[in-house]
């Protein structure tokens, strides 16, 4: 398709190569790597590679590079023609690197290619600021022309632009004196934020979970992420051209669960007129994510062992196998292993559908840096999204940001972010407009990792108390702070809003 359009188009080539990835969970490097690859195709080149730079040391990394010999290549700022370019903005275009004082000849040593000629120019976000360099090698028939320093420097446009719309632009736009280690790249997607050693483990996980066919279960606290993270599993897997389709097994009545999944024959029950597909069919070819999977009937999880173990099932009133084409990724924030214990959940099942286990780490144990990070996220999104001249966070902000315990985890703090743009009156965020309960400055509810949820307002913690009466404690608390609507309620609990209205019922509230 990016073949088809003219070259004077801005919009066409290199965004057109990467279609709608810029807003899913891509792999940063994959992302990357797809756009070099257009480029060198398109401009008639040898190798390409795109250069990001590190504020915190200083140094160009190659981030996406045809480079089979070396993992990555770093270079000083005014090293080499990358660093020259980077240092002082300028495009070189060298037909011959013989007698050019810039060319660094290092990088041939070590992968003992040849290097003729270069074509390398800036990459400028919006303000003008240096994010790296996209450079050429070796153009296949003749040196590079005019005309191609001038297609590149579109080009470098268009993934300037690219950049700028994934997650990975707030890490390359920290100012020099922020931040003195280097920019934690490694195994990170665009749209997950953070790194936490344990965020990092999950990330690794999730890289290597998404290259198979394997089932996974995501496990965390209701509001960590857990769809995120199985997004970025399809994404990053040969199955991303397929669907994506998400069953939330907690919204789902259990009478109608079963049809929902695996579809119905003609005649299966009263009004079964036709035969209607179910979200299996619709998923042939991509994932099926579970989401709640410990809400799941044991009727259905018998028929959902099937699946995972024979690659087939049945429709409701049905009596011939279907073949199935999805993989399947689940997420809970249960305890799968007293639901099993209890009879409530299938052992085959529980040892069948963890194969590769991810955890997902609450927000509170995942430290400071992780908050002001993903605060800074939501602030610059929330502000795009509404027209706001929001800018920053003031240091009283943040200082309550870090102090609250944050029971609803990241998708408290964004409803929290996006509610602060919006009512702030200024450009930056201060600690009045963030709508925190006083309480999470308490010293005695500050700092933990492990605590139970909080109890409603005056109401002391008893350790003996049933999981049932901590559950209705803690919904009767998280309506206090939404001041009773339940949308915003349901919103904190990470549940669906028929689940809230049926706990609401069961717990007579």
């Amino acid at each position: 398709m990016a073949a088809s359009k003219s070259p004077d188009d801005p919009r066409s080539a290199v965004l057109l190569a990467v279609g709608g990835l810029l807003n899913r969970e891509i792999a940063i490097d994959d992302l990357l790597a797809r756009m070099v690859d257009h480029i060198q195709t398109t401009m008639a080149a040898d190798r390409g590679t795109v250069y990001l730079l590190d504020r915190g040391t200083g140094e160009l990394f190659s981030k996406a590079a045809h480079l089979p010999e070396l993992e990555e290549i770093r270079l000083q700022l005014g090293q080499g023609v990358a660093g020259h370019v980077a240092s002082t903005g300028e495009v070189v275009n060298a037909p011959t690197v013989t007698d050019d004082a810039r060319f660094y000849g290092g990088v041939d040593e070590l992968t003992g290619y040849k290097t003729e000629s270069i074509l390398a120019v800036p990459l400028r976000d919006h303000r003008g600021d240096i994010l790296g360099v996209l450079q050429l090698l070796n153009k296949q028939s003749e040196p590079f022309s005019s005309d191609d320093t001038t297609e590149l420097v579109r080009m470098s446009q268009q993934v300037a632009w690219a950049i700028e719309a994934t997650t990975l632009y707030q890490d390359l736009a920290r100012a020099p004196a922020s931040q003195l280690k280097p920019l934690p790249i490694a195994a990170q997607f665009n749209r997950i934020i953070g790194e936490s050693e344990q965020h990092r483990e999950a990330c690794l996980l999730t890289a290597r979970a998404a290259s198979t066919d394997a089932t996974v279960l995501v496990r965390g606290e209701s509001g960590t992420g857990k769809e995120l993270f199985a997004r970025a599993i399809h994404v990053n897997s040969p199955r991303s051209e397929g669907p994506f389709v998400k069953v939330d097994c907690a919204a789902l009545p259990e009478s109608l669960i079963d049809n929902e999944l695996f579809g119905h024959e003609q005649g299966a029950y009263t009004g079964a007129d036709q035969k209607a597909l179910g979200k299996l069919d619709a998923a042939a070819g991509g994932t099926l994510f579970l989401d709640e999977i410990g809400e799941l009937p044991l009727a259905v999880q018998g028929k959902l062992l099937r699946l995972l173990q024979d690659r087939d099932y049945l429709r409701v009133g049905g009596t011939e196998p279907v073949q199935s084409d999805a993989r399947v990724v689940a997420a809970t924030n249960r305890d799968l292993e007293s639901l099993r214990r209890s009879g409530r959940f299938r052992t085959d099942l529980y040892f069948r559908i963890k194969v590769v286990q991810i955890e997902l780490p609450p927000l509170r144990a995942r430290g400071d840096k992780d908050i002001i990070r993903l605060a800074n996220h939501f602030a610059t999104e929330a502000a795009k999204r509404h027209g706001r001249p929001v800018r920053h966070l003031s240091r009283r902000a943040i200082e309550r940001l870090c102090a609250h315990r944050w029971p609803g985890n990241v998708r408290e703090l964004e409803n929290c972010i996006e509610s602060a743009v919006v009512i702030t009156s200024g450009n930056a965020i201060d600690h009045d407009d963030l709508p925190l309960l006083d309480r999470s400055l308490d010293d005695d509810s500050v700092g933990t990792q492990a605590r139970a949820p909080l109890p409603a307002e005056g109401m002391p913690a008893d350790e003996t108390m049933s999981l049932a009466a901590v559950e209705r404690r803690h919904i009767l608390h998280v309506l206090n702070h939404a001041d009773g609507n339940q949308t915003v309620a349901a919103k904190l609990l990470g549940i669906g809003r028929n689940t809230l209205a049926r706990k609401l019922k069961k717990y007579d509230l």
